[in-house]
């Protein structure tokens, strides 16, 4: 059986050459064929022994997941579903914006977290990626960018991992991804433009922040722990308390000087007078000095098992005010690809039934529309 060498970050690439009975420099250049330019045949690397391309033929192979479908919207945000066997599939967005681009990654099929106002949670959890399940995303994503659009410049300049799972709960495939992100022989992206999303699995963030710093987002939504618990079930686990003190360990080991709290705006929830004041009091209880945090406020995206309705655009700005007026950094979240489903929480509309993707896939064998050559998958246009 051959292995994909997409599953190998460079040390893990050096240690197969090495079995091979080749010198490190050869993992380099090989990597370099995959994750800069691209190439799934060994014939195409040209500086390399034929003699090594040989063995690779026999040994390795080059494959990113299939790809059942893409999705274009009106504002340019692009999200592909693609197929990881077995009758799952998970989804990943690219969004682009004035002078960079972003992928949102995915993690896991499914998620395991359950918080309440995210439709991925809401179909439960199937597995893990693997390694190279979550660097064909960008792999794929990187490649096909550039022959879309007719570049030969890196499109993808920031990513994150906050697609559907929990990344810290699959965190030994996660790493050796993230080493190649930011490999200057792969993607050569910085800390601070790569960042994993978390719901607060504490242990890991522990270990992150020795292993491979790179900026941090903490899904919070709340102020207590009682309404904590109630949206974001790992809080019974891991209390607010021990989240913050891990924040703040983070940081001494952090890219920026700053940890940004994800808040989804629920209506009636979580989206109060009251909740912004119990915020900020939370913040300055945990503040060293200065500015250590900033807060992302995201807009709801509804779907009917929730039960919950987006907060009010004048709510909004209201709670945003009263955290800004305190000092405290704060945003508001545009939504991109509402129209294709693409924005945060939604990563899920495609997969709901996993009988339905099998069917999709294999209507993906019948109907190919919009071939992308050199590459060993198709994309149909839906």
């Amino acid at each position: 059986m051959t292995v994909n060498l997409l599953d190998y970050d460079l040390e893990g690439l050096a240690v197969f050459c090495d079995r091979l009975g080749e010198k490190r420099y050869r993992a380099v250049q090989l990597f370099r064929w995959i994750h800069q330019r691209g190439a799934t045949q060994f014939d195409e690397m040209s500086d390399l022994a034929k003699s090594l391309r040989e063995k690779l033929k026999t040994t390795a192979h080059i494959k990113a997941i299939d790809v059942v479908s893409q999705h274009i919207s009106s504002d340019g945000t692009i999200k592909w579903l693609f197929n990881v066997g077995g009758g799952d599939a998970v989804e990943t967005v690219f969004i682009p914006e004035d002078g960079r681009g972003t992928l949102c990654i995915s993690s896991q099929a499914g998620c395991a977290v359950g918080c309440r106002f995210c439709s991925t949670g809401h179909q439960g959890f199937s597995r893990n990626l693997t390694t190279g399940e979550i660097t064909s995303q960008l792999w794929f994503a990187e490649h096909f960018l550039r022959k879309h659009l007719n570049k030969d410049e890196r499109q993808i300049s920031n990513v994150v991992m906050m697609g559907m799972g929990e990344p810290l709960q699959n965190y030994s495939e996660l790493l050796p991804a993230l080493r190649t992100m930011l490999d200057d022989h792969g993607y050569g992206l910085s800390r601070r433009r790569v960042t994993v999303s978390t719901s607060g699995v504490v242990p890991m963030m522990d270990r992150l922040a020795l292993d491979c710093p790179v900026a941090l987002a903490v899904s919070l939504h709340a102020p207590d722990d009682a309404l904590r618990s109630n949206l974001v079930p790992l809080n019974k686990k891991y209390p607010i308390a021990e989240l913050l003190e891990a924040c703040n360990r983070y940081l001494v080991h952090a890219p920026r000087d700053f940890i940004t709290f994800e808040y989804c705006m629920l209506d009636g929830v979580n989206d109060q007078v009251e909740h912004a004041n119990e915020l900020i009091e939370l913040v300055r209880k945990y503040s060293s000095g200065g500015v250590w945090c900033k807060f992302n406020l995201i807009p709801f995206n509804p779907f009917p098992a929730s039960g919950l309705i987006r907060s009010k655009p004048e709510q909004v700005k209201i709670f945003a005010k009263i955290l800004s007026d305190a000092g405290i950094v704060t945003t508001i979240r545009k939504t991109r690809g509402d129209d294709i489903d693409a924005a945060c929480g939604q990563l899920a509309g495609d997969v709901k039934d996993r009988t339905d993707i099998t069917k999709r896939i294999a209507r993906q064998r019948m109907v190919m529309i919009k071939p992308v050559t050199d590459f060993d998958t198709q994309v149909r246009e839906t």
